[in-house]
C-alpha cells in the first residue's frame, strides 16, 4: 500500500494521503472486531453482539470499505500519474527487536481478552488490566538499569494518557444514561420507528451522523433507544450499528479519534480532507453496507469448525 501511494500521489501530499488511508483503515479494522473499536466493545460487553457473529458478518464489509477508497484513489485522475520518486521515509524507522517484542505482547494481550472473559467469566476490563500488568513487567525487565529509557516503560506511558478525553467520554455516557432514565431516548426511538420503517436505514443514518458526532455517544444513545427486546442479540441491526458507527467516522476528518489525531499531527486542513478523501470514504462506506446486506440475503452458513469455537461467542 505504501509503495502504491508513492507512485500515485504527488510527493508534496504523500504524507497526507498516507495518513488519510491510515484513518480509513483504522476505522474499518476496528468495526469488525469487538476489541478494535470502543463502539463494538460497548456492544459486545452489553450483550448486543457476540464476538464470533460480529467477526463473521462484518469482516468482508469492513475490508470492502477500505479496498473501495484505495481503488478509487488509484483510478482518479487527480492523483494518478503525478507521483514521483519520494525518499523512503520508513527505511530508517525500523522497529528495534525489543520494540517488536513489546508490540507483539501488546497485540497478544488484546486478542487474549475474549478468551479471558470466556474462561474466567470476569468482565473484559479485567483482561485488559491483566494485559497491562504483563506489559508493565516486560518493559521494566527489558529496560532494567537503563536510565535513559525510562520513557519507554509503562508508568511513563500512563502519565501521557489524555485524561481530559477520558473525562469527556465519561461525561457523555453519563448524559446519555440520564436521557435514557428520563425516557427521552425511548421517545426518539418511537419517532424513528414511526417515520423510518427500515432498521437498515436507521443504522445507515446513524453512521452518517457519526461523521460529525463522535460514535461513542451515538452508540450509547442507540443502546438506550433500543434494547434486546426490540432487536435480539446478533441481529442485523446491531451488527450494522457496529459497522456504520465505526466506518462512518471516516467520511469527515473530525468523525473519529484517528482522524482528529491525524489532523493535529500533520496539520491537515478540514477542507483538504473533505475535497480529496471524503468522497472516497463515503463510497467505501456505501459499498460496505451493500456488501453486508448482500451477504445476509445469501444466508451463508457458519462453518462447523468455527461454530465449535465457544469462547469466541462469549458462551
Amino acid at each position: 500500500m505504501v509503495s502504491l501511494l508513492r507512485k500515485l500521489v504527488p510527493p508534496s501530499e504523500y504524507r497526507k494521503f498516507l495518513g488519510a488511508v491510515v484513518v480509513i483503515a483504522a476505522n474499518a479494522g476496528g468495526a469488525w472486531t469487538p476489541i478494535g473499536d470502543v463502539t463494538t466493545t460497548m456492544l459486545w460487553i452489553h450483550g448486543q453482539i457476540t464476538t464470533l457473529q460480529t467477526m463473521k458478518g462484518l469482516f468482508v464489509p469492513s475490508a470492502i470499505s477500505l479496498v473501495v477508497p484505495l481503488a478509487l484513489m488509484s483510478l482518479t485522475s487527480e492523483v494518478n500519474g503525478k507521483g514521483g520518486d519520494t525518499p523512503n521515509m520508513l527505511a530508517s524507522e525500523q522497529m528495534a527487536p525489543r520494540g517488536q517484542l513489546v508490540f507483539s505482547v501488546g497485540i497478544g494481550a488484546l486478542v487474549f481478552v475474549p478468551v479471558f472473559k470466556a474462561v474466567t467469566g470476569l468482565p473484559p476490563f479485567m483482561g485488559m488490566l491483566l494485559g497491562l500488568g504483563m506489559l508493565w513487567i516486560l518493559t521494566d525487565a527489558i529496560h532494567y538499569g537503563e536510565s535513559g529509557r525510562q520513557k519507554l516503560k509503562v508508568p511513563q506511558a500512563l502519565s501521557r494518557i489524555d485524561t481530559q478525553g477520558i473525562l469527556f467520554f465519561l461525561g457523555i455516557l453519563l448524559s446519555v444514561s440520564s436521557l435514557e432514565a428520563a425516557g427521552i431516548l425511548r421517545e426518539l426511538a418511537n419517532y424513528l420507528d414511526a417515520h423510518i420503517s427500515s432498521s437498515e436505514l436507521i443504522a445507515s443514518a446513524i453512521g452518517v451522523v457519526s461523521a460529525v458526532i463522535d460514535n461513542v455517544p451515538l452508540v450509547a444513545a442507540t443502546m438506550g433507544m433500543y434494547d434486546l427486546t426490540s432487536y435480539p442479540q446478533d441481529s442485523e441491526f446491531w451488527q450494522l450499528i457496529a459497522f456504520c458507527a465505526g466506518t462512518g467516522g471516516s467520511m469527515l476528518i473530525i468523525g473519529s479519534a484517528a482522524g482528529v489525531a491525524f489532523m493535529g499531527m500533520e496539520k491537515v486542513d478540514f477542507f483538504w480532507y473533505l475535497r480529496k478523501v471524503s468522497g472516497f470514504a463515503f463510497a467505501g462506506y456505501t459499498a460496505g453496507i451493500v456488501a453486508y446486506l448482500a451477504l445476509q440475503n445469501l444466508h451463508i452458513p457458519l462453518p462447523d469448525t468455527l461454530a465449535k469455537i465457544h469462547f469466541l461467542s462469549g458462551s
